[in-house]
């Protein structure tokens, strides 16, 4: 199992594969009741159903020693845009200690192990967020007007190490001839 800990202030904090039921409906709970989910319209049912989507991986934060969920992750690692985080976010108690960052580090870990690009997505009225991605190297490839709810846009973000070209896994080359030199 992918275990990261990591420390924000004095407390070590765990962040690992969602194991539990109840995890699910913690992670939920932390994403129905904050934004950009409440504007997008996401509501617990929904957000329950996504954090149960068995071709998603999910990863929960939480404080060493404690079971107690204060952060969550949902990663795409299968179609077009592999790699894509489709959603975390952090309880609102535990915002601004570096969780997110941590969440997103994580993130970029397990994602640039077989892809050289990850990818999110955040909405035209989050734009404290979109500064979160955008320090950690984050640029905006496009916008989707009007995608989730009128009036508002997604804005999708792109971090990249290589080409996919140039881009070996531990499998071997992906399915691009490579441009390298044998």
């Amino acid at each position: 199992m992918t275990r990261h800990r990591v420390i924000l202030g004095d407390k070590p904090v765990v962040v690992r594969q969602i194991e539990t039921d109840d995890e699910a409906v913690a992670c939920a709970r932390i994403m129905s009741s904050s934004e950009p989910w409440i504007t997008l319209g996401r509501d617990y049912d929904s957000s329950l159903a996504t954090v149960r989507d068995p071709a998603r991986e999910v990863y929960v934060a939480t404080p060493e020693g404690d079971g107690e969920v204060v952060g969550f992750l949902i990663l795409s690692m299968r179609g077009a845009f592999v790699g894509y985080i489709q959603s975390f976010g952090v309880r609102e108690d535990w915002r601004g200690r570096g969780l997110g960052t941590a969440i997103i580090a994580f993130a970029e870990s397990r994602i640039f192990a077989e892809t050289p690009n990850a990818f999110i997505c955040v909405s035209s009225f989050n734009e404290r967020a979109r500064a979160l991605y955008q320090r950690q190297g984050y640029e905006v490839v496009g916008e989707l007007r009007d995608y989730i709810v009128r009036g508002h846009s997604e804005w999708l973000l792109r971090k990249s190490i290589a080409p996919l070209a140039d881009w070996t896994t531990s499998r071997g080359p992906l399915a691009f001839h490579s441009n390298r030199a044998p």
